[in-house]
């Protein structure tokens, strides 16, 4: 990351919610330095967002684009725990880990770290996640504050670490065995031991007739 990409990553909300097109704030920040996007992108950071990074970039303020959203109030994520599964699948969605729970058992958001960032919804297969409005009345910039933003991004980061491992630790795992392959391999073992059965009973010397 480029030292102006940097500062527009630091500009940025840090919600991590993807509205931007992008898979992170920091992709975004990046593609905003290389021109490569608008600088009106961002949903969470609403008309100041775009504000902050039109003097950032030199370029002028534009409305917000409607593709990616609409500036609002920020909302939290809530589980209806009578719904819940444990399935797990929202744990992984959530880019700040505001998602607690292990599996088959209910989960909870920590409302505290939830960025209101909406992708613990699509995931869920029981649709028991919804959101609820935090800020009433107060929107973008207004509704979140830069220690919230740099709370986010931190436990964004640590989350991505989780992930980096999680998945390395999926390629080097041993892989499990199918029904199939546990067919086979006992099946394998078997004709293994007839073969050298009937090799040894080959180099066995002939009995001695009486």
């Amino acid at each position: 990351m480029n030292g102006l990409a940097a500062r527009i990553n630091d500009a940025l909300p840090q919600t991590q919610c993807t509205r931007c097109g992008y898979p992170d704030c920091a992709s975004y920040a990046q593609a905003v330095a290389d021109g490569e996007a608008g600088i009106n992108q961002c949903p969470p950071g609403g008309a100041e967002g775009i504000d902050r990074l039109a003097r950032l970039t030199g370029r002028a303020p534009l409305p917000l684009d409607p593709e990616c959203g609409v500036e609002g109030p920020r909302a939290m994520a809530v589980i209806d725990e009578a719904w819940c599964i444990g399935c797990t699948l929202c744990l992984d969605a959530c880019p700040t880990d505001a998602i607690v729970g292990v599996n088959k058992r209910m989960h909870t958001v920590i409302e505290a770290h939830c960025t209101g960032c909406e992708l613990c919804i699509p995931v869920c297969p029981v649709d028991c996640i919804s959101l609820e409005v935090e800020t009433l009345g107060r929107t973008g910039w207004q509704a979140w504050s830069a220690e919230q933003a740099a709370s986010a991004r931190r436990r964004y980061e640590v989350h991505g670490k989780h992930r980096n491992t999680d998945a390395r630790l999926v390629e080097t795992a041993p892989k499990a065995e199918t029904p199939q392959d546990a067919g086979a391999r006992k099946r394998a073992i078997v004709e293994a031991a007839l073969a050298r059965a009937r090799a040894a009973s080959q180099q066995r010397p002939p009995a001695a007739k009486p």
